[in-house]
């Protein structure tokens, strides 16, 4: 298993957030346990390009520092919302054999639901904590109605199995 933590950037990772208190106790959980148990870590960050606030160079970009990567961890660059375009992660997943992805990150509606649709088209089980992902409000849903959305009604046997943070908890110490 790999812990895949999504977009979880400076730019966009505040207080606007829904329930972003939890989702921020909830990654900090899940990383902690992760790198206690061996289990390996996995950043990937957005650039939407030149001009951007989620620009390579601008500190806005960086992984927030209530999540960062310690030396080594590895850390993948994506222009487009799926993680598995074009970034070099498919790739490397492919040559570790990795079938199993425990994903959380930023927004649910963007990045993590392509993320979590595409790494089932490639194959891979994708598993989403509980609080482990959250976004804004947009034009058509509060952010509490589009997490409830997905994590309730989309991604559930369909695309991923959507589990408590203990049973995360006990995935990754297994």
């Amino acid at each position: 298993m790999i812990l895949l933590v999504i977009d979880a950037q400076k730019g966009i990772c505040n207080q606007g957030l829904y329930q972003y208190d939890t989702f921020v106790s909830t990654v900090k959980t899940l990383i902690s346990v992760a790198r206690k148990k061996g289990v390996e870590v996995v950043f990937v960050r957005h650039d939407d390009g030149a001009a951007q606030m989620l620009t390579k160079g601008n500190a806005a970009f960086e992984v927030d520092a209530a999540f960062a990567p310690l030396p080594g961890e590895k850390v993948f660059d994506k222009k487009v919302n799926s993680p598995f375009r074009s970034s070099g992660l498919l790739e490397y997943l492919q040559e570790k054999g990795e079938k199993q992805l425990m994903v959380v990150g930023l927004q649910t509606d963007y990045c993590m639901d392509a993320t979590i649709k595409c790494g089932f088209e490639h194959g891979f089980r994708m598993i989403v904590p509980e609080g482990g992902n959250t976004t804004f409000d947009n034009d058509f849903m509060t952010g509490e109605q589009t997490y409830a959305y997905y994590n309730h009604f989309m991604w559930p046997k369909r695309y991923a199995k959507c589990v408590t943070v203990q049973e995360a908890i006990q995935m990754i110490c297994k």
